[in-house]
């Protein structure tokens, strides 16, 4: 594990061969896994939780509620959100809303997913295992998994295997270029399908 000596870090869950780098905060109460990197300018505030060999570039703000499972990729100034009618809790009319959690909403990034430069991410929505959102997007509605997600409001553009490469189906089948996985959709789901075991001669 590195830290780097500017960095300000609280929390004592992190996990073997993770690097946090010049001029981040790590509240208390944040777990991290093994084998993460964090970047420089980032702040990871209590409550949220980095699964294994997570990606998180410079300038991101990961906020109570947000969940970044396994293999996530966050690029650079991502915009997470936690709360769907944001007020200053000091003021006198929310006083009710905010004198407990409901109003927070939890936003989970599932395994493997990466999420492009500058996007926004609503809260409350889930983003699918190995889905692909594209730099600028603004996330309102939770994506399916292993998509490409363009736009403001972000919308299924394609499809994307687990490898980060395109995947073009016939007929429901794809098999992707650069790691030979075999897929098939059908009514807007995408499987990965299992190879054929080997049996011992």
């Amino acid at each position: 594990m590195f830290i780097h000596p500017t960095a300000i870090v609280e929390t004592r869950q992190i996990g073997a061969g993770t690097r946090i780098w010049a001029y981040t905060h790590v509240m208390s109460d944040v777990s991290i896994g093994s084998d993460c990197n964090i970047g420089e300018h980032c702040f990871v505030e209590s409550g949220a939780s980095i699964g294994n060999q997570v990606t998180i570039k410079n300038g991101n703000m990961i906020w109570e509620g947000v969940h970044l499972e396994d293999g996530v990729f966050v690029g650079p100034q991502v915009v997470f959100t936690n709360d769907l009618y944001p007020r200053s809790p000091r003021l006198p009319q929310v006083k009710k809303r905010y004198a407990d959690r409901a109003w927070l909403k939890s936003t989970v990034i599932k395994q493997g997913a990466s999420v492009g430069a500058g996007a926004v991410i609503l809260a409350g929505v889930t983003i699918g295992e190995f889905c692909l959102v594209g730099a600028g997007s603004i996330v309102t509605k939770s994506l399916p998994c292993h998509c490409l997600a363009v736009g403001r409001p972000a919308r299924v553009r394609g499809w994307v295997c687990q490898c980060g490469q395109p995947l073009v189906f016939v007929n429901g089948a794809a098999t992707c270029g650069g790691c030979d996985l075999q897929f098939a959709k059908a009514g807007g789901v995408v499987e990965l399908l299992q190879p054929p075991s080997r049996q011992s001669a």
